[in-house]
């Protein structure tokens, strides 16, 4: 197993075992970094720290984009998985678009239900087909719209991403994205 993925299975062994435990993520973080065994990776630290960051935005995210799902219902390793693949997705800049989905899928298919992969993969390819529209919401001053050339600016700064991932995206996506909607994780 390469590095990374390990990575993202301590940091959602840490993230899950917190939830379970009803503790602060971070608390927790803290108390296996300092125990070191197994060991955490500099990467695990930065998707745990990175999740918590931007956790209420993503929870919102997978909220909103999750037909037939509330997060409450989601199995608590899927919730941790796609909070993980959110966070590598939007504000990680180290791995491509379509390795996150990709990893999120894998980790969802060892770890969680015969439907898991599935809907985390089309769950992950939606937050990825919306991306573009969240850079520009994110440029926008507080309760003021995008204008079109800051919306143009904000497709020049995601487009890249966002125009090369057709062919990767649907690699990882493939039509996933219609079984989120059709609530295939049931």
């Amino acid at each position: 197993m390469a590095a990374r993925s390990k990575a993202r299975k301590r940091a959602l062994d840490i993230l899950f075992e917190a939830e379970m435990r009803r503790e602060p993520p971070l608390s927790l973080l803290e108390t296996r970094t300092i125990q070191a065994e197994p060991p955490v990776s500099a990467y695990a630290v930065e998707l745990v720290q990175g999740v918590q960051a931007h956790r209420e935005e993503i929870d919102r995210l997978l909220s909103e984009n999750s037909r037939g799902w509330t997060l409450d219902r989601m199995p608590a390793v899927d919730r941790n998985i796609l909070r993980i693949g959110s966070y590598e997705l939007l504000w990680g800049t180290e791995v491509p678009e379509a390795v996150a989905i990709s990893e999120a899928v894998v980790l969802a298919g060892d770890l969680s239900t015969e439907s898991s992969s599935s809907f985390v993969n089309g769950l992950l390819a939606r937050l990825l087909e919306i991306k573009p529209t969240l850079a520009r919401a994110e440029q926008a001053p507080p309760g003021k719209p995008a204008t079109d050339d800051e919306a143009a600016a904000g497709d020049a700064a995601a487009g890249d991403a966002a125009a090369g991932d057709a062919a990767a995206g649907d690699a990882a996506a493939g039509d996933a994205a219609a079984d989120v909607a059709d609530g295939a994780a049931e």
